[in-house]
């Protein structure tokens, strides 16, 4: 298998995974794969990667840009920091799921949100953090209600 498959596939899982989140019932074990299950085998993937080759990189690193594009510079280097990206985002974007769930918030003001984390992981979590902020405004106080 080339390494643009194992990006295929990990792409094919992650759609499936984000597809899911947002247009089925959340019932709880789907959520517990979503939550936990999808970005544990992403993240099990990225360990080998990040185990076998993220050390073989002559010049890679964390101190510099310079030293980051020489680390991402080889297909299964790059491929590790892809499956990073799907792992985090995908678990951010359940927690925000099961949150906005939560608070009430109709599902089809979450799925912008959702699709948004997707495809740009901090704008979703920023949009969703905003919209969670003006709710927690606008919502009446205990000392309010009872007055």
């Amino acid at each position: 298998m080339t390494w643009e498959n194992w990006f295929s596939s990990a792409n094919s899982v992650a759609l499936a995974s984000w597809a899911a989140l947002i247009l089925l019932p959340r019932w709880p074990w789907l959520r517990a794969i979503l939550r936990y299950a999808v970005p544990a085998t992403l993240a099990v993937a990225y360990t080998l990667l990040a185990a076998v080759y993220f050390f073989r990189i002559e010049g890679g690193g964390f101190n510099s840009l310079a030293q980051v594009r020489a680390l991402l510079g080889t297909e299964p280097t790059l491929l590790a920091g892809w499956l990073h990206y799907l792992a985090f985002d995908l678990f951010v974007g359940t927690w925000i799921a099961e949150r906005a769930g939560a608070l009430g918030l109709s599902r089809l003001i979450q799925a912008p949100i959702l699709a948004l984390t997707f495809l740009f992981g901090p704008i979703g979590y920023l949009v969703f953090t905003a919209v969670n902020l003006v709710l927690a405004s606008t919502k009446p106080s205990t000392s309010e209600v009872l007055s």
